[in-house]
């Protein structure tokens, strides 16, 4: 057999496996709409033609696009913009040709158009078409100045201002009571989870933090050698449709750990610092707590208890064996503590066990009383090698601060403790999807964070732009990095209609999808 022969072979055999596949698929969904089963709702954007016929339908969908985003620009601008005026400047007055809000906003502007660095800003956003649209949109930016002018200003203003802006962007929705409908047992869900947001062989900055990592030399030898890093611990919004609303970033530094004893800053210390700040700034907010396994365990829930939150806490098969001891024994006796149902496309089976006593401190003095509960859960998929339909099965298994029944643990386990990956996935965006979460920005570190901080208001208008109604059916079909990349082309070029951007209303309402 020729070469040629055997690559049609393979082409003929991929074909035909497709083929099975697709057919088995059909085969599936059909067997469980059968059954009652309704299979979640996929994302994945159409694999077709563009559906813009002419120039025309192009050019109007274009501004259609940029308009509804510039209608939340204009929502939230307006406090956000008189927050960060409020920020002292150090800079002299009498020589500075950029207002701080201007810099501010253009930094903000830079990630909402997913800019990948400081050069390709400058770069980009200061050619010719795409100031005159900015300046059309944007009258506050009168001139469009230099990252370098922004690093600067970052470097010696207090950073944490800028966060203040967001959360105060934040509670202005909560006030108006724009997430009500997405509430978990009344509660507004907040998931915590601490990330890596860059690595460095050299210590550029007193706050990194140090580890120390194998190094392959020239002979082949392994060697240690310090490693700097920049981590931090995030706290997020997650509600049950799908949205993350980012809310508060907690910088792990080297000088909030025990220089005395060697001890480093760690995620749990930042957990405490993260949480005392959302209680001072919520402090009547009714909140429930999303954490992985890392927060299984005596303090973290002493805090939130102390707080008066409620808490859904991952835990692992190798966590708190006295806990696990006690759910063993239980189990045996709360032989009514059992739940079988259907979710999506898969059926689930809930065991649970209410007041375990888990003692913990000097001596074992401290108690809580927590409840455990296991969803074993299995579902079925077509293999894509062979084509058969193959039973797939996961375990869950959560701490929870309120007693469960029949009557709340779906909603206490799907629609809250297992969207704990939202805070996941909307890391994940940030660090691959346009954001440059792992970007460092600036050498300064100061300048660091203050990038972060923009970054996270530039993301969170963008997320609130998509889940408005006219933007959201364009999600549909373009993607998210689809419609951002339509907006900052058409942003380029000469595509907006100067009259229709004046007609646009200065204070519009914000409706969410």
């Amino acid at each position: 057999m020729t070469e040629a022969q055997s690559r049609l072979e393979r082409r003929r055999e991929l074909t035909r496996r497709k083929v099975e596949k697709r057919r088995a698929e059909r085969k599936l969904r059909q067997q469980q709409k059968d059954s009652g089963l309704a299979p979640f709702p996929t994302t994945t954007i159409a694999n077709g033609k563009s559906e813009w016929t002419s120039v025309e339908q192009e050019t109007q969908a274009r501004r259609e696009a940029v308009e509804e985003q510039l209608r939340v620009y204009r929502n939230v601008l307006p406090i956000l913009l008189q927050r960060l005026k409020e920020i002292p400047d150090p800079r002299n007055a009498k020589t500075i040709k950029h207002k701080s809000t201007v810099l501010m906003l253009y930094g903000i502007l830079a990630f909402a158009f997913q800019m990948m660095s400081r050069r390709e800003a400058n770069r980009e956003m200061t050619m010719p078409q795409f100031q005159e649209n900015l300046k059309l949109l944007f009258p506050e930016l009168d001139s469009t100045p230099h990252q370098d002018t922004l690093n600067r200003l970052l470097a010696r203003i207090q950073v944490e201002k800028i966060q203040d802006t967001l959360i105060e962007l934040i509670e202005r929705f909560i006030r108006n009571k724009k997430f009500c409908r997405y509430l978990v047992s009344n509660r507004y869900s907040i998931a915590m989870d601490g990330t890596q947001k860059m690595a460095r062989n050299h210590c550029w900055a007193d706050e990194c933090l140090e580890r120390h990592v194998q190094h392959k030399d020239e002979d082949g030898t392994l060697t240690p050698r310090p490693q700097y890093y920049v981590y931090v611990l995030e706290a997020n919004l997650a509600f049950p449709n799908g949205v993350t609303i980012p809310l508060m970033s907690e910088f792990l530094s080297y000088t909030e750990g025990d220089q005395s004893s060697s001890k480093q800053d760690c995620e749990l210390k930042a957990f405490k610092r993260l949480a005392a700040r959302i209680k001072e700034r919520f402090p009547r907010l009714p909140v429930q707590v999303l954490l992985d396994g890392l927060y299984a365990n005596g303090p973290v829930m002493e805090i939130c208890r102390q707080y008066h939150w409620q808490f859904m806490i991952v835990l692992q098969d190798d966590s708190l064996p006295s806990v696990w001891e006690e759910y063993r024994g239980l189990e045996k006796l709360q032989t009514k503590n059992r739940l079988e149902r259907a979710w999506g496309n898969r059926q689930q089976r809930f065991r649970w066990v209410n007041g375990i006593e888990y003692h913990w401190g000097p001596n074992e003095r401290k108690r809580q009383t927590i409840h455990v509960v296991i969803c074993a859960e299995s579902w079925e998929e077509v293999d894509g090698d062979t084509a058969q339909i193959q039973e797939k099965t996961s375990r869950h298994v959560w701490i929870s601060s309120e007693p469960l029944s029949r009557d709340n643990v779906h909603e206490r386990c799907n629609l809250g403790g297992r969207h704990r990956w939202a805070i996941e996935n909307n890391i994940l965006v940030e660090k691959r999807h346009g954001y440059q979460y792992e970007h460092c920005f600036s050498q300064n570190w100061e300048a660091m964070r203050g990038y972060h901080f923009l970054m996270r208001l530039g993301h969170l208008i963008n997320i609130l732009a998509q889940n408005t109604a006219h933007l959201a059916q364009m999600v549909r079909r373009l993607g998210v990095r689809g419609l951002i990349r339509l907006i900052r082309e058409t942003c380029k070029g000469p595509w907006l209609d100067a009259e229709r951007i004046r007609l646009l209303p200065s204070s519009p309402q914000l409706r969410l999808d």
